[in-house]
């Protein structure tokens, strides 16, 4: 059995799945009887809105077809048909026994899922993580939130699934990779919703991100993994070069292999690596704003008089820019029908991120704009590239009040265009509005003030009404990437 994809059957949107289906089996049907076409389903599905007066969705279908006829690339490709080929792992096992079992660092996305093939291979990793489980994180958070408390380790930085947890939940991509098909298809089996299998741009949400976390949490375990919880790094022990042992503010853990997962945030760790003997590279990053708008109004940007039609899906866009200074500035984690959170993992420093639920039926849309940040506008050292954040981050949390209060400013004020001293049709969201309205000039370097204008007036031309004196910005946006990544070391 061979397995085929019929791709860009355009539609209107009213045309039911029976429709596409119908489609699909007339292009095989050049190629297949019908008996030999045993099963079709939704491959993907995303929307075409270049034509706001005819939005149409595009649709691929994936069939299995039991035919001993053996048609040729060209033939197929002549009507949209090309040969699936099936997402696999391809894992490579070594030849050396290790000394003992594998440690992971972290359990965000890198580190839970490498936690969860390892365990699957029979290898029963460990895994240490700095902050809580989700049902206990998720209360820190509430917390901080409501009272401005902060826990330093359990936080929308640091626990169990990372920062994507309370983020948004985009399973996105700008790598031709068969491997992010196993991501997905895992994430679904463990609680995100069916709609991921087939969208372009599938969305998980903060709500599913919470069951799929804890689905593979409880799969590690059954496979004789180890989550050890509130268990942060300090230190390692190696011998000839390699690392037999690691040192946690719980006790010491023998690894026979130990793999760093520990995301953009882990600043301390960072150093504990350093200090060890791993060397760490700064590199580029960005750091920006969040902009808020209403919804609605993005939809209409979008899909103009079919905007609130209940069959599209919550207007969404990307945006980039070069500016003159050769610089980048870009939209990033766009969330539609969602809410600025604090994000913040260090005290006395202000950080804003970007989540939605699945649903994402929210008043506001938000998204980063970033501008892009290279080594030597900070001395192109480690110590540099965390300073650079952190500094803005702590300029931020003064502006504010000293209370986790962020910084925000309309649109129109930041261009010069008003004085506004309150917001207009768009509230900010930002820990149910705690915001201080405060200009940005001593809380970023200029370069990035303004890139972020120039990239403002861009994105305007591009998605008329973008540059509404309405919309909300609020400061700052730092955690896009890590600023460090590991070169070489133990």
């Amino acid at each position: 059995m061979k397995r085929y994809i019929v791709q860009n059957i355009k539609l209107p949107v009213e045309a039911s799945k029976d429709v596409v289906f119908a489609h699909a089996k007339r292009r095989l049907l050049t190629f297949f009887s019908l008996d030999e076409i045993i099963r079709t389903e939704i491959f993907k599905r995303s929307v075409d809105a270049r034509k706001r007066g005819d939005i149409r969705f595009v649709w691929s279908v994936v069939a299995d077809v039991e035919s001993k006829r053996d048609h040729g690339p060209e033939a197929l490709i002549k009507e949209g048909i090309v040969l699936s080929k099936r997402s696999t792992l391809d894992i490579v096992y070594g030849s050396e026994k290790i000394s003992g079992r594998p440690v992971i660092i972290g359990f965000g996305p890198c580190g839970m899922f490498c936690a969860l093939i390892l365990a699957q291979n029979g290898y029963r990793p460990i895994v240490i993580e700095r902050g809580q489980n989700v049902e206990r994180r998720t209360a820190d958070v509430a917390a901080f939130m409501k009272s401005g408390v902060l826990s330093l380790d359990s936080n929308i930085q640091f626990g169990a699934g990372g920062a994507g947890t309370f983020s948004d939940g985009k399973l996105v991509t700008r790598i031709n990779d068969e491997k992010c098909a196993v991501v997905i298809e895992l994430m679904h089996k463990f609680g995100a919703p069916d709609d991921v299998l087939y969208k372009a741009k599938p969305h998980v949400g903060t709500d599913y991100l919470k069951k799929v976390v804890s689905g593979i949490e409880k799969e590690i375990i059954s496979l004789g993994g180890e989550i050890h919880y509130n268990t942060k790094f300090i230190g390692f022990d190696a011998i000839g070069g390699r690392i037999r042992s690691i040192k946690t503010t719980v006790g010491e853990i023998g690894c026979g292999v130990l793999v760093s997962a520990i995301g953009h945030s882990a600043r301390d760790t960072f150093d504990v690596l350093s200090g060890g003997g791993v060397t760490m590279m700064p590199k580029a990053f960005s750091v920006g704003v969040r902009i808020e708008h209403l919804q609605e109004d993005i939809d209409r940007m979008l899909y103009g008089d079919m905007a609130g039609n209940p069959l599209l899906p919550r207007g969404e866009y990307s945006l980039s820019h070069k500016c003159k200074n050769g610089r980048g500035v870009y939209t990033f984690c766009m969330c539609p029908g969602g809410t600025v959170v604090a994000a913040a993992s260090e005290n006395g420093g202000v950080v804003t991120n970007g989540m939605s639920d699945h649903e994402r039926s929210g008043k506001n849309a938000n998204s980063a704009i970033a501008v892009s940040v290279l080594p030597e506008d900070y001395g192109g050292d480690i110590n540099g590239a965390v300073a650079f954040q952190r500094n803005i981050e702590r300029r931020a949390f003064g502006v504010g009040g000293g209370d986790y209060s962020a910084p925000a400013q309309t649109v129109g004020r930041f261009l010069g265009a008003t004085r506004h001293e309150r917001f207009g049709i768009v509230e900010p969201t930002y820990m149910g509005g705690k915001v201080v309205i405060s200009d940005f000039d001593g809380i970023f370097p200029e370069f990035v003030l303004e890139s972020l204008k120039e990239g403002l007036y861009d994105f305007d031309r591009k998605l008329p009404g973008f540059a509404s004196h309405d919309a909300v910005l609020t400061a700052p946006e730092t955690r896009t990437s890590s600023p460090l990544c590991r070169c070489e070391g133990v």
